[in-house]
C-alpha cells in the first residue's frame, strides 16, 4: 500500500518551500475573514503558523498566551475581532505580507 501524506502536511510543505504560496495563503486567509468564512481562515492561519513562526513566536508577537492562540485557531475556535486582527497582522509580517482593507463602493446598491 502506498504511503500518503495528509493534506495539512502537504500545505505545510508547500508553505515552507514556496514563498509565493505562503503569501497567497495569508492573503486568502485575510479574504476569508472579510468574507465571513472564519472557519476556513482559522485553518489557513493555523497552517501558516505551524509551517513558519510557530505558536511560541506568535504568542510573543501578539502578547496573547500560546494556549489561548491554539484554542482560537482550533477547529472550534471563535476569536474576538481584535485578537484575530492581531494574529493576522503578526502572521502577515512573518510572511512578508502587509494586510490592509480597501473598501470599494458597491455601485449596484448605491
Amino acid at each position: 500500500m502506498a504511503l500518503t501524506r495528509s493534506f495539512r502536511e502537504t500545505v505545510v510543505k508547500h508553505v515552507r518551500e514556496d514563498p509565493a504560496f505562503l503569501v497567497a495563503l495569508v492573503e486568502e486567509a485575510a479574504r476569508n475573514v472579510m468574507d465571513g468564512d472564519i472557519e476556513t481562515a482559522l485553518g489557513q492561519i493555523r497552517d501558516v503558523v505551524n509551517a513558519t513562526m510557530g505558536f511560541d513566536a506568535l504568542a510573543a508577537e501578539t502578547k496573547i498566551p500560546k494556549t489561548s492562540l491554539m484554542r482560537m485557531l482550533s477547529d472550534t475556535g471563535n476569536p474576538r475581532a481584535g485578537n484575530l486582527s492581531a494574529i493576522l497582522k503578526a502572521v502577515g509580517r512573518s510572511a512578508g505580507v502587509r494586510i490592509s482593507v480597501h473598501a470599494e463602493p458597491d455601485l449596484q446598491h448605491a
